[in-house]
C-alpha cells in the first residue's frame, strides 16, 4: 500500500511517518467490482476494510441499514472481537478498499499500541454514533 495514499484517508491521516510506513506494510489494496459481496452476515470475521473510493450498501437480515463511501470503514468489530459478521455488505459501485486482517491488527497492537488505540477509539466513536441513530 502506498503510504501517501494511506495518509489521505481520514482514519490514517494523523499517523506519523513511521506509523504510516508500518500500517502500509500491514495492508493490502483490493479492487472490488460493482455488486461484489464484501462480507456476509453470520460469517466469521477475519478482515477489516477501509473504503478508499466507491460505495457499498449494508444490510441486516436483508434490510438496508446504511450506505458507505470513501473514508468509511467496516468489519472492524468482528475482526477485533473475533465475532461473526453482524451485517452483509455489497459494493454498489466499483470500489478500492484497504484491507487489514485480524492478524495484522494484532501485530499493530503489539508493535504500535498507539496506532491500535487510535483505531480502537475511532471504532468506539462510530459504534456509539450508530447506537444513538
Amino acid at each position: 500500500m502506498d503510504e501517501a495514499r494511506l495518509k489521505s484517508i481520514p482514519l490514517f491521516a494523523s499517523l506519523s511517518k513511521r506509523e504510516c510506513r508500518e500500517v502500509a506494510r500491514c495492508t493490502d489494496e483490493v479492487d472490488v467490482r460493482d455488486g461484489e459481496l464484501l462480507m456476509a452476515q453470520g460469517d466469521s470475521a477475519y478482515e477489516f476494510f477501509v473504503i478508499e473510493n466507491g460505495t457499498a450498501e449494508v444490510t441486516v437480515d436483508g434490510r438496508s441499514v446504511a450506505r458507505l463511501g470513501a473514508g468509511d470503514f467496516l468489519g472492524e468489530m468482528g475482526a477485533i472481537g473475533h465475532a461473526k459478521r453482524s451485517a452483509s455488505v455489497v459494493a454498489t459501485s466499483p470500489m478500492t478498499v484497504i484491507v487489514m486482517t485480524d492478524r495484522d491488527l494484532r501485530h499493530l497492537e503489539r508493535e504500535l499500541p498507539s496506532v491500535h488505540q487510535q483505531l480502537s477509539r475511532a471504532i468506539q466513536e462510530r459504534s456509539a454514533a450508530v447506537a444513538t441513530s
